[in-house]
């Protein structure tokens, strides 16, 4: 189990957060904690959630926050973190051994390591145009 899944009915999430049900639910209704929900509406939490929950305990009781306030730092924060991954993902753009590209399943591009050479002949050029394939080449300059 990985601590996105969604598997805390209300009682126990309350218990693990030392809250009360009814504090989760207004959580929810406000969006400051969203938990997942089952074919019957019923709420379930993860261990994010609840650990996000005791993150707006802290600062609200601790740091004196409201709940307006929380519900900015929380978006803040999730904001932070996709933009730490993209920084990520474009840093291995320029990365050294890292100048190939490809597409993925749902068409966009992404970088891929570089794979070792291998000696192996060329197609024929009618088998690449049979094969509808698109070769891009840039030869390498020489020394």
């Amino acid at each position: 189990m990985n601590e996105d899944s969604r598997v805390y009915v209300i009682s126990v999430a309350a218990e693990l957060a030392g809250m009360h049900p009814q504090t989760l639910r207004q959580y929810d209704r406000l969006g400051i904690v969203s938990p997942g929900r089952t074919r019957g509406r019923g709420r379930r939490y993860s261990l994010r959630d609840i650990a996000t929950l005791r993150e707006v305990q802290r600062l609200s009781q601790d740091e004196g926050i409201n709940l307006a306030g929380i519900k900015r730092i929380l978006a803040l924060e999730d904001e932070v973190d996709r933009l730490r991954r993209q920084v990520e993902y474009l840093r291995s753009f320029v990365e050294p051994g890292r100048r190939v590209f490809t597409a993925d399943p749902r068409g966009d591009v992404v970088a891929t390591r570089r794979a070792p050479r291998t000696a192996r002949p060329a197609p024929p050029p009618r088998a690449i145009e049979a094969a509808g394939a698109v070769v891009l080449w840039q030869p390498t300059p020489r020394s």
